[in-house]
């Protein structure tokens, strides 16, 4: 299995963070790798990271030119990662090692992903946890998949779930949606969580923007990433039926009550809805292209197979 660890300016938490892990990995007799990605850290992360590496082959190090986000850390991870099973975990020490072989054993009853819910957080009230409930429950009623807590690293995932996977901005906490949406099975349990000791956290008010717009991709995405055209070829007929309506408004006024086109507006917002719609109608035709583009360039399916039975081959 591969630990993925994504880090950025941890440097006092990096020997402790990682003590604790390897005993927890080492008293559970398999073969493990653990991937820490140094996301840029402007402190000592790197020479800790690598002073770890020195002592032990399984720790192995993805450093960062830049700082790059945490959902591009794992995504590093996730990429230079050989094990079968995947698990995420953060390094500031908030995350409990402990808790791994809990979320194993979820995998071993046929659980394809592992979700950890911090039950009892400790972070701050209304910075941190009020938004976070906030967000978590706007997620699960937009997207479907009733999860408590998406914003926990501590996940763990079969490979083949994360397989073609690409994940940007802050994607990284709508994993378990995406999975679940390509039939994975995703379950939540519950998972400690501990005050944090050393260093500042990385997240902020801000992040809960991006948060809901990453949300918007995620959903276009799932509606409607192989039929663009429903989303703007629905919204320019709504336009163009509109400018029909106030066209049809306009001959009225002229016609029954005798006033001049000239003497109101909506002639101008007639026209104006209806190149609009026109506009949102190529739009889509557009998106198809690029869509079909996307797909037969790579060689991708819009469909996803979790197994084959009595074929000769598989394809």
């Amino acid at each position: 299995m591969s630990l993925v660890a994504p880090i950025y300016n941890e440097e006092k938490n990096i020997p402790i963070f990682l003590g604790n892990l390897l005993r927890v990995l080492d008293a559970l007799g398999r073969r493990f790798e653990i991937i820490a990605v140094d996301d840029g850290s402007a402190d000592g992360s790197k020479a800790e990271l690598e002073k770890a590496a020195a002592t032990r082959p399984e720790i192995k190090v993805v450093e960062f030119r830049r700082n790059a986000g945490q959902t591009a850390a794992l995504m590093a991870g996730i990429d230079h990662a050989s094990g079968e099973i995947i698990i995420t975990i953060d390094a500031d020490l908030q995350n409990d090692p402990e808790d791994i072989p809990k979320l194993l054993a979820k995998l071993e009853e046929g659980f394809d992903v592992v979700s950890g819910w911090r039950k009892d957080r400790h972070d701050a009230a209304i910075r941190r946890n009020l938004v976070s409930r906030v967000a978590n429950r706007l997620i699960s009623a937009i997207s479907g998949v009733r999860l408590h807590d998406y914003g926990c690293t501590l996940k763990a995932y079969r490979r083949e779930v994360l397989a073609g996977m690409r994940l940007y901005g802050e994607m990284h906490r709508f994993v378990p949606v995406y999975a679940s949406w390509m039939g994975a099975r995703v379950v939540e349990v519950p998972v400690r969580h501990h005050r944090r000791c050393f260093g500042e956290s990385k997240y902020g008010l801000g992040r809960a923007l991006n948060v809901v717009l990453d949300l918007m991709v995620v959903k276009f995405f799932s509606n409607y990433l192989v039929k663009p055209i429903y989303i703007f070829g629905g919204f320019g007929l709504w336009l163009m039926s509109a400018s029909l309506i106030v066209f049809g408004y306009v001959l009225y006024l002229t016609l029954i009550e005798g006033t001049a086109m000239i003497q109101t507006s909506l002639p101008v917002l007639s026209a104006m809805l209806f190149l609009l719609g026109v506009s949102c109608m190529l739009m889509g035709l557009l998106a198809e292209i690029t869509v079909r583009v996307y797909f037969e360039s790579q060689g991708r399916r819009a469909y996803s197979v979790r197994k084959l039975v009595n074929f000769e081959k598989e394809y």
